[in-house]
């Protein structure tokens, strides 16, 4: 394919090859994935290549990680972190996207992508824990364990799904492009509150001390409740494969 497809060519073929929607939130699927297919598109008519669109997500995403580390809560912080985390996750399924597009994926494309994702989960609940000990009126300080606890919680749960899927034989997880999906309406819901996506929303509240912190929390508590079903079922899963 030319280097610089044009942009409606290189929309209506990502249209076409998308990932199965099984096991995504209804964000991802109807927000985030369409928003990166118009960033991948955009990407490929510019001429990107997929690891230089990981390198623009991360930069979104550590913009919002510095400015919540560094600045006092308001209002427009809260606008500007929820718009840099959610374009940097816009971005981060753009890369993917651009690579099937351009034929380019690759084992260090991957890798880039995970460790990304990985240090923007890592970051993002320690700069939660700056900003509680610098700028929050906390009720107490015990509330300082709560970003500990989100963050040893969501790189679980991050870390298992991704050891899982590479663990499970590749019969096993099936290749069916998103058209031919025929994802569980209710999964999708259910999944939605551990989404990143809607895990960046709760950013919006950070002009509140008390509604972010009622937000943040609640969060937390509904990704200890699906991490724990989430290793209950991973472990059941690679338990039932037999070696061959």
């Amino acid at each position: 394919m030319s280097q610089a497809m044009a942009f409606g060519a290189a929309l209506r073929e990502l249209r076409s090859a998308q990932k199965a929607a099984k096991g995504v939130s209804l964000y991802s699927r109807h927000i985030n994935r369409p928003a990166g297919r118009v960033l991948a598109a955009a990407a490929c008519r510019m001429g990107l290549r997929p690891n230089q669109v990981t390198v623009i997500s991360a930069v979104c995403s550590f913009s919002a990680v510095g400015s919540l580390a560094c600045t006092r809560p308001s209002w427009a912080l809260a606008f500007t972190v929820y718009v840099c985390l959610a374009l940097g996750f816009a971005f981060d399924s753009a890369d993917g996207q651009l690579a099937r597009l351009r034929r380019e994926s690759s084992a260090v494309g991957e890798w880039l992508d995970h460790v990304v994702d990985c240090a923007k989960i890592t970051a993002l609940h320690a700069a939660v824990l700056i900003s509680f000990y610098r700028f929050f009126d906390l009720p107490g300080r015990r509330w300082l364990l709560l970003p500990l606890g989100f963050q040893f919680t969501a790189v679980l749960v991050f870390f298992g799904g991704l050891l899982t899927d590479k663990l499970k034989p590749k019969a096993a997880k099936g290749t069916a492009t998103e058209p031919f999906a025929a994802p569980s309406p209710v999964r999708a819901l259910a999944l939605l509150p551990v989404d990143y996506g809607v895990f960046c929303a709760v950013f919006l509240l950070l002009g509140n001390e008390r509604a972010f912190l009622v937000g943040y929390a609640a969060l937390f508590a509904v990704h200890a409740l699906f991490l724990a079903a989430f290793m209950a079922k991973w472990f059941r899963e690679l338990a039932a494969i037999r070696p061959k």
